[in-house]
Formats: C-alpha cells, structure tokens, sequence
C-alpha cells in the first residue's frame, strides 16, 4: 500500500440500508484493543506473564471531528445519538478495505467561536462483531 490522503479515508453511517458519508469530517480514527486474560500462576516460568490466547474482549472505537455542515448525515448522526440506537457503520480505507459493523454513538459535540466556523467531535463504540473486506 501506498502513501494515502487522509481525506480519502471515509466514515460512513447506514441510513435504510445505504451508507452516507458523514458530511464536513476533517479527522478520522479507528483504534482496535483486545482485553488480557492473565493465567499467571507461581509456576509460570521464570515468574514471565502468561495469557490466555483467544480469550478477553475485543473492540473497535471510532472517532472523527470535522466542521458542521447541517448535511442529511449530521441529521442522522444527532437523530442516532438521542435515541441511543446502534447501528451499522463503516470506515473506508482506499486502498486496504472497509471496516464495518455496530457502533453506538458515546460522544457527539459541537462548538464554534465567535470567529470562526462551527465544528463537531464525535466518538463511537463497537457494540458487536466487526468485519473487515479488503479493498479489490
């Protein structure tokens, strides 16, 4: 893979079964982390941490800011936040693939100066199995 604009890399909400990018994003991030299970005990040798493989907690964390736009996806974005309702997402790297599953919207912020532009945060959580497609 080469080289990428981080503009090109999308986040992208279900709307009815088609997914809109969400409108006026200037940053994006995904972070995956996986929960231990340490099974240590005092024969573990050389007193080393052993953990237990295949086990824990898996989760993905989206998050993104960008400028408000009053697009069709902060409508939708709002609207999925105050009903607390989880739904499918998508983030789309050029170049790599898509990631896709549930996410829940935990942080949904706006702010704006009395000089500038009105802009947004927004952070979400996995809340169910995440695939991944590799880009074609």
């Amino acid at each position: 893979m080469v080289a990428q604009k981080g503009k090109d890399l999308l986040l992208k909400i279900d709307n009815a079964g088609s997914f809109v990018t969400v409108a006026g994003l200037r940053s994006r991030r995904i972070a995956f982390n996986s929960q231990t299970v340490d099974i240590t005990d005092a024969e573990s040798t050389g007193r080393w941490r052993e953990l237990l493989a295949g086990a824990g907690v898996q989760r993905a964390a989206l998050s993104g800011s960008g400028i408000f736009k009053d697009a069709q996806s902060d409508a939708l974005m709002r609207q999925r936040f105050f009903a607390g309702e989880i739904v499918a997402w998508q983030l789309v790297v050029p170049d790599f693939g898509t990631v896709e599953g549930p996410f829940q919207i935990t942080a949904l912020e706006y702010t704006g100066s009395h000089d500038g532009e009105v802009t947004f945060e927004l952070a979400l959580e996995s809340a169910g199995a995440i695939s991944f497609a590799a880009a074609a």
